[in-house]
């Protein structure tokens, strides 16, 4: 670390090593402010700055009255974008493939496609659109966001209508030809962290999903996944 650096950089570079290495393994206490300045003879500003940065990245975890300590790490559960892509819900029937219990809720309202939209689906920004948004839980925690838009004459308006993308499109002369999803990790949106109840430092995978009918996009999604709890697995035949 060169002397220029902040000394809390020190502190937090050290810790971070212990946790990656596995000396302070999942549930280990991390010194106190006190014990820092001691151990590393820093000042009580940087001890408590380089506990914020861990904190921060999603290393340990502060508990009222007890401390900080390494943050668990959760198995990773794998999706696989590629399946299940006849079910209304195909997020939740991989997961229900998988032994876990799906809720999901829906609410749909018309909107305006405004720019970013607009240039997704190729239409004027003016253009009403029907804006679907998902929240997706398993055994009553969040799981995943996933905000959808299309053309008010494809969209449904009842449970008994929500079927698959492809079906449903299908079913008015519309042959989707290509699924494309382009994935990008971010830090979440307020609202997003508090829907899917992440702890500080941790990000979001967000998966921009377009269904395309030829050279025609009619239907496109953002979807929400948080970085922390699962693993995105594609299929690409040879």
């Amino acid at each position: 670390m060169a002397t220029s650096d902040p000394v809390y950089l020190r502190v937090v570079e050290d810790i971070r090593r212990q946790i990656t290495d596995g000396t302070l393994p999942p549930g280990a206490p991390i010194p106190s402010r006190a014990q820092l300045t001691r151990k590393y003879q820093v000042g009580e500003t940087a001890a408590r700055h380089a506990l914020r940065v861990l904190a921060g990245e999603g290393l340990i975890i502060g508990r009222v009255g007890s401390g900080h300590y390494v943050r668990q790490r959760p198995d990773l559960t794998p999706l696989h974008r590629w399946r299940f892509l006849d079910h209304p819900a195909p997020f939740a029937a991989d997961l229900q493939s998988q032994g876990r219990r799906v809720t999901w809720d829906w609410h749909s309202e018309p909107v305006e496609a405004g720019p970013v939209i607009a240039r997704r689906l190729r239409l004027p920004e003016s253009t009403m659109l029907t804006r679907t948004r998902y929240v997706y839980r398993g055994d009553g925690k969040p799981l995943q966001l996933a905000t959808s838009y299309e053309l008010r004459e494809f969209a449904p308006h009842t449970d008994d209508e929500r079927r698959s993308v492809v079906a449903r499109l299908y079913a008015h002369g519309v042959k989707i030809t290509e699924i494309v999803e382009s994935v990008h990790t971010r830090v979440p949106r307020p609202a997003e962290s508090d829907a899917l109840d992440l702890a500080a430092g941790v990000h979001v995978l967000h998966v921009e999903r377009t269904h395309w009918a030829g050279d025609r996009p009619v239907e496109t999604s953002d979807i929400v996944i948080p970085g922390d709890r699962f693993r995105v697995m594609y299929s690409m035949p040879v």
